[in-house]
């Protein structure tokens, strides 16, 4: 089982919709999208085991409710114990993209810079990236006890080995 060093946090960028101005002054829906990206190390292990390393990772135990990273057990709205690797679904460019487009419409669309910041942020390195994963669906019996704690929830898995690194990528909405 490979350990956490396979993975080194390096940084987390965050976009949060409410620093764009919306038309009508409320489109942002509390939406937000979190990153948490990692180095891989030399000779990273296959997909499979970089997921496994993200699992056992510290920084994946984040409730993403403003409490930071905790030493609890929980992930999102779920007992992290309850995702496994094979939790995460292979995509492709197209429906990664389409899974934070469509989220992040929201009906009401996005204004330009949070367009371009989307672009940079999330679109670029999704479709950068060598591999791409969804979170699947999990049991109800996985949400932990306040969970769930978001509205729509939708996390994505992008490894670039062109470029070293692992994102964890979260967009959500309180």
């Amino acid at each position: 089982m490979p350990s956490t060093h396979a993975l080194t946090h390096w940084d987390s960028p965050f976009v949060n919709f409410r620093d764009f101005a919306f038309p009508d002054g409320r489109g942002h829906g509390h939406r937000w999208v979190h990153m948490k990206r990692f180095r891989l190390s030399a000779g990273a292990p296959d997909d499979q085991n970089l997921l496994t390393a993200l699992l056992a990772h510290p920084e994946f135990r984040d409730t993403y409710d403003g409490a930071g990273v905790w030493l609890e057990p929980r992930h999102g709205q779920w007992w992290a114990d309850r995702i496994t690797p094979d939790a995460y679904l292979p995509v492709d460019d197209a429906t990664a993209t389409g899974v934070i487009r469509s989220w992040a419409a929201g009906g009401v669309g996005v204004p330009a810079g949070l367009a371009e910041r989307l672009q940079e942020a999330v679109y670029t390195p999704i479709h950068q990236a060598t591999s791409r994963y969804v979170l699947g669906d999990l049991p109800d019996d996985a949400h932990h006890d306040y969970g769930p704690i978001h509205v729509e929830f939708h996390e994505l898995v992008l490894v670039d080995r062109r470029a070293g690194v692992l994102t964890l990528l979260v967009a959500a909405d309180d």
